[in-house]
């Protein structure tokens, strides 16, 4: 970073007056806190006896043959709750609890991050509110019944397209209110400074352990490494242990329906830098510089913006940043489900989607490390729609 809070020209707290007190407060706790050996020893604690780290780092065989390279899999789906997002929840909940803090608050689209929240207060002792839009509510029933029944409130925002992006407004403007006692638990590398910076650290154990795993596994460092993007936490994870490395490092964002302005979340591929959610970055918008609609199957990457420090690293050309449609993803979910025996998140499916799409240009002694972020359970109901959509659709035309 250029200066504190800065990703090149990205980054920054574009936040009311209200709200600096806070994040002035989070930051100075983080800094004191984040190299104490207590905190260390508390968080690896959870992370290794309560969450199930480290992740296994998979050899995929079947696919390896089938796309002529070889494939593995850092299986962020085999920790508890079922995806990634735990290591940051935990984290982060431990440091409310050192800060005094005595409630989280969260914003969640397809429930992964609000779930983990709710892990993570239960686990902590801290209660928790999330904000999701009552779209991603009626997507993602499954994760709106966990997070309740783990004593999480959840509050449907209706607001806007009722999708992420209103969500985090709502949960942004209780933060003002209420920040002299609650923790705002943001969810990806997104929001004002220090979160971006923050939810990196917390995430970067995901890179961490693929490289001391690879290398054990083949001796060398993997030749490409490919994971999903919305606001890109688990993305960020896998690649910052790697920046320094020559590893080519790709970010899959949402191609959804296609190009047009709507019908795809792909921040970094047709946006443009803005200000949303108290940071600069690539933000999908009109031509007015308003926040432009999205959309995305899955509803963790259908959020208009991109984390700053992912913007920094498409303009400087170390990150390549792809994008995986609507229909490729379907088939990506159905692909390593026959294929491995692993059923993933929409999301991870972008990314397994990806790797297809690209099979041409992989050598057979390419190592091609993919970022399983979550699991599918979530997304099973969606998926089967689509298909039982899919066979009607095919009689129809006998």
């Amino acid at each position: 970073m250029a200066k504190a809070g800065y990703y090149g020209s990205y980054g920054g707290r574009f936040v009311p007056e209200t709200l600096m007190e806070a994040l002035y407060e989070l930051e100075k706790s983080y800094q004191a806190i984040c190299g104490e050996e207590s905190f260390r020893r508390e968080l690896d604690f959870y992370l290794k006896e309560y969450a199930g780290r480290e992740t296994p780092l998979t050899f995929c065989r079947n696919m390896s043959e089938d796309l002529g390279c070889r494939i593995y899999l850092k299986r962020e789906d085999l920790m508890h709750g079922g995806a990634h997002k735990l290591n940051n929840t935990l984290g982060q909940a431990i440091l409310a609890k050192h800060m005094g803090k005595k409630r989280l608050i969260a914003e969640t689209g397809a429930g992964q991050h609000g779930v983990a929240t709710a892990i993570a207060g239960a686990v902590t002792g801290l209660p928790v509110e999330v904000y999701m839009g009552s779209t991603d509510c009626e997507r993602q029933k499954l994760n709106v019944f966990r997070m309740e029944l783990m004593g999480a409130k959840v509050h449907p925002v209706e607001s806007g397209t009722a999708t992420l992006k209103d969500a985090t407004n709502e949960a942004l403007r209780e933060y003002a209110a209420s920040s002299a006692d609650t923790h705002y638990l943001i969810g990806s590398v997104v929001g004002p400074h220090p979160f971006p910076e923050i939810v990196r650290d917390f995430q970067s154990v995901i890179g961490t352990e693929t490289k001391e795993q690879i290398l054990k596994a083949e001796g060398r460092l993997p030749d490409e490494a490919i994971a999903c993007v919305g606001g890109g936490s688990n993305a960020i994870g896998l690649f910052h242990p790697f920046l320094k490395n020559d590893v080519r490092l790709t970010g899959v964002e949402a191609g959804g329906r296609g190009d047009a302005p709507g019908d795809n979340g792909a921040s970094v591929r047709f946006g443009r830098p803005g200000v949303l959610h108290g940071a600069l970055s690539y933000l999908i918008q009109d031509e007015c510089g308003q926040i432009g609609t999205t959309h995305s199957i899955s509803a963790g990457l259908d959020y208009p913006g991109v984390g700053p420090e992912h913007s920094m690293l498409n303009d400087s050309g170390r990150v390549s940043y792809g994008i995986a449609y609507d229909d490729e993803v379907i088939n990506a979910f159905r692909y390593l489900s026959v294929k491995e025996g692993i059923i993933p998140a929409l999301e991870s499916a972008h990314a397994i989607a990806y790797a297809i799409n690209n099979a041409d240009r992989f050598d057979r002694d390419d190592i091609v490390v993919i970022c399983l972020s979550g699991r599918g359970d979530k997304d099973v109901a969606t998926v089967s729609s689509i298909m039982a959509d899919e066979k009607t659709e095919a009689l129809k035309e006998r």
